[in-house]
């Protein structure tokens, strides 16, 4: 496996050696390949062949649709070592993570694949005995996909099986670090049978003028996007002119509970699983520790020795270790966020201090004694930093935990039944893992509410957010 056979899997004509898009390994800043960038014209014309050929394909029987989709996962598979050196050379993400991504990103399209064959309709018992109700799930129609860097293949498979599966056709702008994994599941859904204008992918240097075209195009019918909450609020507002189908996944800012009644050790093993994979750099990793009074000394003695014991280095060269940043802007502000907190009064009590010298990598790191008022407790902090507060009731756990305008995930340990349902009702979140730190699965929707967002990826409520309820009356019975 190397960087050449891994950008084989690219079709030579997405390469672009003179105007192209520069694709940096975050590690050490080396140029991986300069991949050539549409501007809004070319996206323009995708879109039109796009909604030209999801008429055939829409046409096609579910299980048609199915095998297709079926033969792309078994190619994922097939190829999921250079799938995963591309993301770790794009991504900086570790090659341990990268592969378990693969994995992930690759569970979206076999899952789909099978549901393509349930998208029922419904026999409606009747009003009158001379009519029959029913109703059809049809295709929502020509879709758009705005994805982010930090999981930079999952994302795309996890908008793009559900569209296929549904009948629609799709184009996806991938973040400007991140096309090399995009373009690589195009090439391998066009080998696997998928029409070539039915699901592109379109890098660009101009991200904002690509989404406005998404939200004026009168033939987009849907954009899902995955990004920032501000962005979010953009989408939302200039696809109201067409009023567009939306599905957002946007900021979040997870509470991870700890109770007295927890299993300490455990509760550690799930904090470093959320907090410290990819960085940090997750959607729903947890951004605030909140512990009960009775176990906080020993949770944080813990959780500092674990994060002191983490390696940092290139996801090439170490696997399993933590990798860089997405750049070194990233990791100014995360600087500056640690920072802060300490001249607010947190303290450090966990750090690796051996971070390569080169590369955009940050040290991870435990904070103790933040309180609710500082900034760091209300930002999404999107690095290696695990900052810890003190509560001592439930009522008190549960509002800290509810005191922001996110809603995406939340985390909760504790051995007392009783008040795990009473946390899993209480919490105002889109999903709450219990005793686990590892919640996202293609089997269960996934997605936030408030100002992280609405719609659901995954699960059959994923294939739903690509279909329409069509009603149908039938008289003269």
């Amino acid at each position: 496996m190397t960087a050449d056979s891994a950008l084989g899997l690219l079709r030579p004509e997405t390469l672009d050696a003179n105007e192209g898009l520069r694709v940096l390994n975050p590690a050490n800043g080396a140029l991986v390949a300069m991949v050539r960038r549409y501007d809004v014209d070319e996206t323009a014309a995708m879109i039109d062949a796009a909604d030209v050929a999801r008429r055939e394909w829409g046409a096609r029987t579910a299980k048609q649709r199915s095998d297709v989709l079926r033969a792309w996962y078994d190619l994922m598979v097939a190829h999921g070592e250079d799938l995963a050196l591309l993301m770790t050379l794009e991504s900086g993400k570790p090659l341990g993570e990268a592969r378990g991504e693969v994995k992930y990103g690759a569970s979206f399209i076999e899952w789909f694949s099978e549901e393509a064959r349930r998208a029922y309709g419904e026999v409606i018992p009747t009003f009158a005995t001379d009519k029959r109700v029913l109703t059809l799930r049809q295709p929502v129609g020509t879709c758009a996909a705005i994805t982010p860097w930090n999981f930079p293949l999952a994302m795309i498979t996890r908008k793009v099986a559900p569209a296929l599966a549904a009948g629609c056709s799709i184009v996806v702008k991938p973040a400007e670090a991140t096309p090399l994994s995009a373009l690589a599941l195009e090439t391998l859904a066009h080998r696997a049978g998928v029409p070539e204008d039915l699901f592109r992918v379109a890098p660009a240097r101009k991200s904002s003028a690509i989404g406005d075209l998404f939200c004026t195009h009168p033939l987009v019918r849907k954009i899902s996007f995955t990004g920032s909450t501000e962005v979010g609020k953009v989408i939302m507002a200039k696809a109201a002119g067409q009023v567009k189908r939306l599905s957002l996944e946007l900021g979040g800012n997870a509470p991870f509970i700890v109770f007295d009644d927890a299993d300490v050790d455990l509760a550690v093993a799930g904090a470093m699983a959320s907090r410290f994979r990819n960085a940090g750099q997750t959607c729903v990793c947890a951004n605030r520790f909140l512990v009960q009074a009775g176990v906080h000394d020993a949770f944080v003695e813990k959780l500092a020795a674990a994060v002191a014991a983490l390696k940092v280095d290139d996801g090439v060269a170490s696997p399993g270790a933590m990798g860089p940043l997405i750049d070194e802007r990233a990791v100014e502000r995360v600087s500056a966020l640690v920072e802060q907190a300490v001249g607010e009064g947190a303290r450090r009590v966990g750090e690796v201090h051996a971070v390569p010298a080169d590369g955009a990598f940050h040290p991870p790191v435990v904070l103790a004694g933040v309180t609710e008022g500082m900034t760091i407790a209300g930002e999404e902090i999107f690095g290696p930093v695990a900052p810890v507060l003190r509560f001592d009731t439930e009522a008190e756990a549960l509002r800290i935990a509810n005191d922001t305008p996110y809603g995406l995930a939340a985390y909760v340990f504790t051995a007392d039944a009783a008040r795990q349902w009473r946390m899993m009702e209480g919490l105002e979140y889109g999903m709450v893992g219990v005793n686990d730190g590892l919640i996202s699965t293609e089997v269960a929707p996934f997605g936030g509410i408030k100002e992280s967002g609405f719609g659901r990826e995954g699960s059959s409520h994923g294939l739903a957010d690509y279909m329409n309820v069509k009603y149908c009356l039938v008289g003269g019975v």
